[in-house]
């Protein structure tokens, strides 16, 4: 088994430019795949005679069918007597809640607004071109969801995964006011309880106004209550056994006390991660299909083979996932999967019926 251990520990604001700041990751790759899917589309179009124009006009439909579409998604799938009972809280979409199978609804229905202003394009032909854009987009706002910690996976068990440790890292600098920065590092030297890693966290205290002593009792009893509380919450990231002494080494430079806890970490499925490489390498067949025949590819052929690998590996990727609902835990699958498996069998259908019409025109030519 692989025996590494990988610790994200992201800040939601990162500094990419001095003085300049960028939104949470998600909100910043979930844009600049809108961005490269006009920039494919616009190669696509133009290399078969449509103008670029259409894809822009095309652009509109999606952006909104997406947003709109993933929201409604998730209130009706996720929320739906939540949102019944405070339906203002639909509008608020900066607090999170999109739904990628509502999306999936959403653009299916914007694209048939859209052929309806464009005579020259058929709703197949344009949804065969659009999946291989949709996957390249599906690739960058999990990737996104993976930086910001977000969506997080069943813990494995084993020390092979994931400790997602930037919440453990906020929440102790935004709860005790004495601490000046938390950050979280592979335990060294540390054995974990069974099940577990070792997870390290180093906490730097301004030693101006604290004695030795206070820094001690704040680290023993605040703090120490504080891991124990977080162990108990719904999907943590690491334990700290209530009935065990913390354990910390504390040391003193000029005027700054680092202290080292030992605690344990619970190593998670990278579920986003795992999503984000199979969209790019479904985006990477369809684009290879899409670039040797071109117009000549069957008219569905794209879109059933994104229908079909997709859903299939998102039904797979579930198993992986914590629920994200507290109803699902009451369901023999949860609603991703169930609502993947309706995608999956559409795709197979449009797979049957290119199938069939190629034996059917083969069997005319055999009779000429």
């Amino acid at each position: 088994m692989l025996s590494s251990l990988i610790f994200i520990v992201w800040d939601p604001v990162a500094e990419v430019i001095p003085g300049w700041s960028i939104p949470r990751w998600y909100g910043l790759l979930f844009a600049l795949g809108f961005l490269i899917s006009q920039q494919l589309l616009i190669y696509i179009f133009k290399k078969e005679g449509k103008s670029e124009k259409d894809v822009e006009l095309l652009t509109i439909y999606i952006v909104v069918a997406t947003i709109v579409g993933a929201r409604l998604g998730h209130v009706l799938f996720y929320g739906a007597s939540h949102y019944l009972s405070n339906p203002i809280e639909i509008l608020k979409v900066w607090e999170g809640g999109l739904a990628s199978h509502g999306a999936a609804i959403g653009i299916l229905a914007a694209l048939y607004l859209y052929v309806r202003k464009k005579k020259n394009q058929s709703y197949l032909w344009v949804v065969d071109r659009l999946v291989i854009a949709v996957a390249i987009t599906g690739c960058l706002i999990r990737f996104g969801n993976f930086m910001n910690s977000e969506i997080l996976g069943i813990p494995t068990n084993s020390n092979f995964g994931v400790v997602f440790a930037r919440e453990i890292e906020e929440g102790l600098e935004n709860t005790f006011p004495e601490i000046e920065n938390v950050e979280a590092i592979k335990g060294s030297g540390q054995e974990a309880a069974e099940s577990f890693v070792p997870l390290g966290l180093e906490i730097t205290f301004p030693g101006k106004d604290l004695q030795e002593n206070q820094v001690r009792q704040l680290l023993e009893s605040n703090i120490k209550d504080a891991l124990v509380r977080y162990s108990s919450r719904q999907e943590p990231n690491l334990f700290e056994p209530a009935n065990e002494p913390l354990k910390y080494d504390l040391s003193r430079k000029n005027s700054v006390y680092m202290a080292k806890i030992q605690t344990n970490g619970i190593a998670r499925h990278p579920g986003q991660l795992y999503e984000s490489i199979y969209c790019f390498l479904l985006f990477v067949l369809l684009f290879v299909i899409w670039h040797k025949k071109k117009d000549k590819t069957p008219e569905g052929l794209i879109f059933g083979l994104f229908l079909v690998i997709l859903w299939t590996l998102r039904f797979i990727d579930e198993f992986f996932k914590e629920n994200q609902e507290a109803f699902e835990e009451d369901l023999p699958l949860n609603m991703g999967q169930i609502l993947s498996i309706p995608l999956v069998l559409i795709g197979i259908y449009m797979l049957f019926r290119i199938r069939f019409r190629q034996n059917k025109v083969g069997n005319k030519i055999d009779k000429v």
